[in-house]
């Protein structure tokens, strides 16, 4: 199962039951007017004359409810951007993560924080923000690498799991939950951010099904194309 819902994480989680989810890795909005920023994140200047739409999501962080049903519908929880969100979550665990990304001393910070309930060691991932454009670019201005959400899944979530993402965003986490073939559902209340990332996602696997659902048919047309080559020659 791998789902997506354009609609309020708030009125959905409602009627959702008590621990449903094994696992939350969420990315809500921090409340500092992050929404408008640059479309690209290479140095050329062309691109970085381009912005994200500012829609005004990013306003104002939620409220202490939406940590208390986060809680409620599941049994474990990785929040990124804890650092802004320390008096709503109760909670108190060691087991931090700290994603480097790999650059530092530029307008945007060097690392971002996520809480998680996990009694672990607190670990450091490094990523570098590059790899968004490996991965085809942004369509959303926070969004963060499926390699990142690999790593998460990798580390927090075991084969059966069930993945809740509140704030789906450019759908990075439900890739990475894909690949790893643990059972998803997200929650996306903007309507063109959850378009961006059904295309997003159903280009990715359609890919992907090309390549392991067809991988005979492929290796067959491949020889038949070398044949002709061959012949041409």
């Amino acid at each position: 199962m791998n789902v997506a819902y354009n609609m309020d994480c708030m009125a959905a989680m409602q009627k959702i039951p008590d621990h449903y989810f094994d696992l939350a890795v969420v990315d809500p909005p921090y409340g500092i007017g992050i929404d408008g920023q640059k479309l690209s994140i290479n140095k050329n200047p062309k691109h970085n004359r381009k912005y994200h739409p500012t829609k005004g999501w990013d306003a104002a962080p939620p409220p202490d409810e939406y940590f208390r049903e986060l809680e409620r519908v599941s049994k474990h929880q990785i929040i990124w951007g804890a650092n802004y969100f320390v008096p709503a979550i109760n909670q108190r665990h060691k087991g931090w993560i700290v994603w480097y990304k790999g650059q530092q001393d530029l307008t945007m910070s060097d690392c971002e924080l996520a809480y998680s309930s996990f009694d672990t060691p607190t670990r450091v991932v490094i990523i570098n923000r590059g790899q968004l454009q490996k991965e085809g670019g942004t369509i959303h201005p926070t969004q963060k690498p499926v390699a990142l959400y690999s790593w998460i899944f990798s580390r927090y979530a075991k084969p059966g799991d069930r993945i809740l993402d509140t704030h789906l965003g450019s759908g990075s986490s439900r890739i990475a939950a894909h690949d790893a073939g643990l059972d998803f559902v997200g929650f996306e209340i903007d309507p063109d951010y959850f378009a961006g990332q059904e295309e997003r996602y159903n280009a990715h696997t359609a890919q992907m099904s090309i390549f392991a659902g067809g991988g005979v048919a492929l290796k067959t047309i491949l020889r038949r194309l070398a044949t002709m080559a061959r012949r041409k020659g």
